[in-house]
């Protein structure tokens, strides 16, 4: 296995939280990354999050972390953040400001931590996972720890 010594793994130690590493075969070539990661490691896609970096038209970046299978509802995440708009961040950006790849942006242990969003669904399991901060590499943990661990805040900013 490939070392598992990232950010975000560093950043759930230093939270004090529990949580477990899932690692799967990475697939470049798969049309939706974090479906590919549910299924690689049979886990129900309602419990696997994503993590997009979105920016406020205050040019203001923010992470967000929604069910793989859902879409993020830009108009939901402005008015949660206190803007009048939200779009996608370009990958660059969310590259150059997480300190990770696209495919392995982990909302843990980013470079600069930013304001960090949690979709309301999480609340309703009793594990979650969420990138690991590298391709393939997953972390599972309750969504309170993960919420606490970030001063996320919980509200819902998905599509219906």
């Amino acid at each position: 296995m490939a070392s598992k010594g990232t950010p975000a793994v560093s950043a759930a130690k230093a939270a004090g939280v529990e949580f477990r590493l899932l690692e799967y075969e990475y697939d470049p070539s798969a049309d939706a990354i974090g479906l590919h990661a549910a299924e690689s490691l049979g886990l129900n896609p309602a419990m696997v999050y994503k993590t997009l970096v979105a920016q406020l038209d205050t040019k203001t970046l923010v992470c967000t972390v929604i069910p793989v299978a859902a879409r993020l509802d830009l108009k939901a995440l402005a008015h949660a953040a206190g803007a009048k708009k939200a779009d996608l961040a370009d990958p660059v950006a969310a590259e150059r400001s997480s300190g990770y790849t696209v495919g392995g942006i982990s909302p843990l242990g980013q470079r600069k931590p930013l304001r960090t969003f949690i979709d309301s669904s999480a609340e309703s399991l009793s594990e979650m996972v969420v990138n690991g901060g590298r391709r393939g590499l997953q972390i599972a943990l309750k969504p309170a720890d993960l919420a606490r661990a970030l001063k996320a805040v919980v509200c819902p900013i998905v599509t219906k």
